[in-house]
């Protein structure tokens, strides 16, 4: 099958650092190609992949230097470009969210666009309704609850590549971990108050976006202080498999409608258990009592800490495994690309997670 893969150009593909769609996307189109597909990448020309590069722009705007740019120009040249050779393709997959729908309408059911975002916003329920032909992936169930009559054809969970983290062989378990970004939804300070009520060391490795900083100076910065806590800055894959997998626990205690969560399938990659609030996606990953905790309280979520040893880091790893692989993630859309090549349209299912 002949595939189109339509990446983001904000971060390379993958990220170098902190990052989730293009991640996915690389681990996607990589696994396609090794179950013998021939996978196009529309993306920024610093990608590393298996498949065919197409290159748009010459590297993803995040660590780009320059300070004039424009991402609506460079997103309107590649959709131009996808738009141009079309016909190469049996199936083309958007990442973009919505940009690409007034310019592909009349190709929508050969189409599928993943929504990687929460869509509890404004003005998200108009446009789904104008364009009611796109069919949409979710990346869990509980990502659909803000837009339930949009044209959802399937939930498929993201999937990393089985090697990219590894357990390592002794894990010191000694602290707790959190990773991600500084920001008030993902509630850092609940991080931190929890390993203080434990007594644990809490490392965090986490990115500050230029939105959040006031938030990370008034909020978070006051908190270092504690000699329990150790904040480290923002972490790329070189350095997660040993941040997360000698950890004695992952904390996740998000305060949103997290859409998926990528990392709490990278600390089960590394065979590291979660401790994640029961918000968004959360019941739909960990698997309770196997891969970790979910908890609805900060005394429950203290109670946890002393349970972590109750897990088998290798029953995590193996759920990681069976349900959350990059070759999985494939093998799921490539049952909803045949569905689609096959009829010129699909009807609307939920695609088993499991």
């Amino acid at each position: 099958m002949k595939i189109a893969q339509i990446a983001p150009l904000y971060e390379a593909v993958p990220p170098k650092l902190y990052g989730g769609t293009e991640r996915i996307v690389a681990h996607l189109s990589d696994a396609l190609v090794d179950l013998g597909h021939d996978v196009t990448l529309f993306s920024s020309a610093d990608a590393q992949t298996r498949a065919r590069l197409a290159p748009v722009r010459d590297q993803a705007f995040r660590l780009d230097p320059s300070p004039l740019k424009s991402d609506y120009a460079a997103h309107l040249s590649m959709l131009h470009e996808v738009r141009r050779r079309a016909d190469e393709f049996d199936i083309i997959h958007f990442h973009v969210d919505l940009l690409h729908f007034p310019l592909f309408e009349e190709m929508a059911p050969r189409t599928i666009t993943t929504l990687h975002g929460r869509l509890d916003l404004k003005d998200l329920p108009e446009v789904y309704r104008r364009w009611p032909d796109y069919p949409l992936v979710s990346i869990s169930d509980s990502q659909r609850a803000p837009l339930p009559d949009a044209n959802w054809v399937a939930t498929v969970h993201h999937g990393l590549a089985e090697d990219l983290f590894l357990p390592p062989p002794a894990p010191r378990g000694d602290y707790l971990a959190f990773l991600g970004r500084i920001s008030p939804e993902k509630r850092p300070d609940r991080a931190i108050e929890i390993a203080r009520r434990a007594g644990r060391r809490l490392r965090i490795a986490a990115k500050v976006d230029v939105a959040d900083q006031i938030y990370f100076k008034e909020a978070i910065e006051p908190l270092l202080a504690d000699p329990l806590v150790e904040f480290i800055g923002e972490i790329g894959d070189a350095d997660k498999a040993a941040f997360l997998g000698n950890a004695a626990g992952l904390l996740f205690p998000i305060d949103w409608p997290e859409p998926f969560g990528l990392v709490m399938i990278e600390a089960m990659a590394c065979g590291t258990p979660v401790i994640a609030w029961n918000c968004g996606s959360v019941p739909e990953v960990i698997d309770y009592g196997v891969s970790g905790f979910i908890v609805r309280s900060m005394d429950e979520a203290v109670e946890a800490v002393g349970r972590l040893p109750e897990l088998d880091r290798g029953d995590i790893r193996r759920s990681f495994e069976r349900r959350f692989s990059s070759r999985v993630m494939a093998e799921r859309y490539l049952e909803l690309y045949g569905r689609l090549a096959g009829d010129g349209g699909v009807t609307p299912t939920l695609m088993a997670a499991e």
